[in-house]
């Protein structure tokens, strides 16, 4: 087992799990999770045959699930849940879905959720905590956005564990994306250098997708089949107009998986622009205005999709503003676009009919789909099995449509972004039909 995908423990477990499971094959129940079981990172035979010809263990995630014994006396922990950062489709979700397996399956009746961020675990916000149980969260996932509230900003490490430790805290579930988990693993290294019992567990939320070593986090599924449905009707209004043109931004700092999953889905997308990409070029024979005025003097439509983050050369010479976070906000490539469009078939004396979308707001707020409140409660309830059994500074995932546990460290060590070179990326872009690179 490589160190980096090694989940720590806060000690031995010696309670019986109050859920009670199989131990063999083929008795129609479902078993407990081994430690010794273990999810490949690469499954390729290239791969097992490297390893098996250096005599090398291959890289491997552990696996998520019920244990047989657990750390924590459930009538004797006390839970608590955090959502942070942007909304996100299955916030609600997860948290019902928390409850839900802590109160039944555990038998954990002592949970409670802070409201608003980290600020919910920072005392002069003064934000109460709310006491959790199945009854107010009976029907939380109907709804869009997050009970508990959220927010963004870095708040104080210590004063965030001395909350936990003033109210007696065993467990922590730090639900949001690559800010939070990063808060996440400096509030478990404060609580490793206290050597306090205390176990913090992430489930990663994040629309954009681009948590490394996870196949998907929530809320991506719904984020882009809302944007799939937005191109659909984006696509007929570009086709309503005599050489009419329609530019739709969506969600993607760093990764452009949205744009992507929305393009392959709905295929009417003719351009699309992500941050992986790097520099393109607008003027010239082989730059996308030149291509664009092609499809324009072709079809006499045409529909466009840009992730937020894609196109930043533009704006080099500009100050970037930071959000609450820290993190640098995107000039707005999709607006730059459009005067960029504008200007050019002015000069070119024909006629446009011109839109620009950027439905970003709608789609973060949106009610999961069923596939994706599936995925919300799985990923729950797994982060649920590994806390109980005393696992911490981990992140629940999924690998080969498996689930897994791994470090936090290990999730946060970089982005995943789309490889240019992967199939996903040649889908697109034989989807669209644009030009493998506009640069003269």
């Amino acid at each position: 087992m490589d160190c980096k995908f090694e989940v720590k423990s806060l000690g031995r477990s010696t309670f019986k799990s109050p859920i009670i499971l199989g131990y063999d094959k083929g008795d129609g129940i479902y078993n407990y999770i081994m430690e010794s079981e273990r999810v490949l990172y690469d499954k390729s035979l290239e791969s097992f045959t490297k390893n098996r010809d250096e005599g090398t263990m291959p890289l491997s995630f552990e696996k998520a699930g019920p244990r047989e014994f657990i750390f924590f006396k459930p009538t004797k922990t006390k839970a608590a849940i955090v959502t942070c950062g942007g909304l996100c489709p299955g916030l609600n979700n997860v948290i019902r879905s928390i409850v839900m397996e802590l109160y039944y399956r555990y038998d954990v009746k002592n949970i409670i959720g802070f409201q608003y961020g980290f600020e919910g675990l920072i005392s002069s916000y003064k934000h109460p905590y709310i006491e959790l149980y199945p009854e107010n969260v009976d029907d939380i996932h109907l709804h869009g956005g997050s009970i508990l509230g959220s927010s963004r900003g870095d708040q104080s490490i210590n004063e965030m564990v001395d909350t936990l430790e003033k109210n007696n805290i065993n467990i922590l579930f730090c639900i949001g994306g690559d800010g939070t988990l990063r808060a996440a693993n400096l509030i478990y290294e404060e609580i490793k250098k206290r050597k306090l019992k205390i176990a913090i567990a992430g489930i990663p939320k994040t629309i954009d997708n681009d948590i490394n070593f996870i196949e998907k986090s929530f809320g991506f599924e719904t984020a882009f089949s809302k944007a799939s449905n937005i191109i659909g009707n984006a696509h007929n209004e570009a086709k309503g107009y005599y050489n009419g043109i329609m530019i739709i931004k969506l969600m993607g700092r760093d990764s452009g998986f949205i744009a992507a999953h929305a393009t392959l889905s709905m295929q009417e997308v003719n351009f699309i622009f992500i941050p992986e990409m790097g520099a393109f070029e607008l003027e010239g024979e082989n730059g996308f205005l030149n291509a664009l005025k092609k499809r324009i003097e072709l079809k006499h439509h045409a529909l466009i999709v840009v992730a937020e983050g894609a196109g930043q050369h533009f704006f080099k010479n500009q100050i970037h503003e930071k959000d609450a976070s820290g993190n640098i906000k995107p000039n707005d490539i999709g607006i730059f676009l459009k005067e960029k469009i504008a200007s050019y078939f002015e000069d070119q004396k024909i006629s446009v009919s011109l839109k620009y979308i950027d439905p970003s707001y709608i789609i973060r707020s949106a009610t999961a789909i069923a596939n994706d409140s599936k995925f919300c409660s799985q990923l729950a309830q797994n982060a649920v099995h590994g806390i109980m059994a005393g696992k911490t500074g981990f992140v629940v995932g999924i690998w080969s449509d498996i689930f897994t546990y791994l470090p936090i460290s290990a999730a946060i060590a970089d982005r995943k972004k789309i490889d240019l070179e992967s199939e996903l990326w040649w889908n697109v872009m034989e989807a669209t039909g644009q030009p493998l690179s506009f640069k003269n």
